[in-house]
């Protein structure tokens, strides 16, 4: 494994588990400091013991504990140079907009994407005392593409979570701050897994659309995450970084042979 994150710090939300939990290990891999934040301190300490990094218990929606998570990486290691902001939700009663109460859209949208906005406010002035940093928020293949199998929460959600990470990277792309947005496909995770189980036709449908097949590991997630933060992204900012197998590039997939 290449050590193109030696030194460097990088703050992870949502790494007790699926996405951000591979991409811990990755960044860790190549050579960074990783700050494991998640809300299960059972498995937050876990990481960080496999990573060799800290955890912090954090609630991301709340912005004081948002801003103890960066204060507590900055104090321990001196600074911040990538922020993986990666907790998300996808709850069973996000459906239709016809069927989903007002509860689960205002608790989706509060995790999802105004936890974004928490953490790129708190973290933007560390980076700019240094004159440099990779923010990766994590967004969505649907922040791109309708769907008829809705999760109109989720959907409207990510849509934000793109629109600020563009907006942000344009307005700090001249402080040295790259801001972009990952946009997986489906991903084999555990909220995956669980969502599906309980759904094999809605599963079905979504693997139809996928022309490589199958869907993606959370280990190719991380590498794009890795490249992201690294230098060899330098000149991608306010870019809408698809890893979907090629769901958004398709007319109509190939049948199976």
């Amino acid at each position: 494994m290449s050590k193109r994150l030696e030194g460097r710090v990088a703050v992870i939300t949502g790494a007790g588990s699926g996405i951000g939990y591979a991409t811990a290990l990755r960044l860790a891999s190549e050579g960074a400091h990783v700050v494991a934040c998640d809300t299960n301190e059972e498995t937050g300490n876990a990481i960080a013991k496999e990573t060799g990094g800290i955890f912090v218990k954090a609630d991301v929606t709340n912005s004081e504990q948002v801003e103890n998570m960066y204060k507590v990486a900055f104090e321990k290691y001196g600074r911040i140079d990538i922020a993986f902001n990666n907790a998300g939700i996808s709850p069973p009663d996000d459906d239709s907009i016809l069927t989903t109460g007002l509860d689960a859209w205002e608790r989706v949208l509060r995790v999802n994407t105004t936890s974004v906005f928490l953490c790129c406010k708190a973290v933007i002035p560390y980076m700019q005392k240094a004159g440099k940093g990779s923010i990766i928020n994590t967004a969505s293949f649907v922040a791109t593409m309708g769907a008829a199998t809705s999760q109109i929460a989720y959907t409207a959600s990510k849509g934000g979570v793109l629109s600020m990470s563009r907006e942000l990277g344009v307005q700090f792309g001249r402080e040295g701050i790259r801001v972009n947005a990952l946009s997986p496909g489906p991903v084999n995770t555990p909220l995956l897994q669980e969502l599906f189980a309980k759904d094999k036709e809605r599963a079905a449908r979504r693997l139809v659309h996928i022309p490589m097949g199958r869907f993606a590991e959370a280990t190719e997630i991380a590498a794009a995450v890795a490249f992201l933060a690294s230098d060899d992204s330098s000149f991608i900012t306010a870019a809408n970084f698809l890893v979907d197998g090629g769901i958004s590039g398709a007319y109509v997939t190939p049948l199976d042979n």
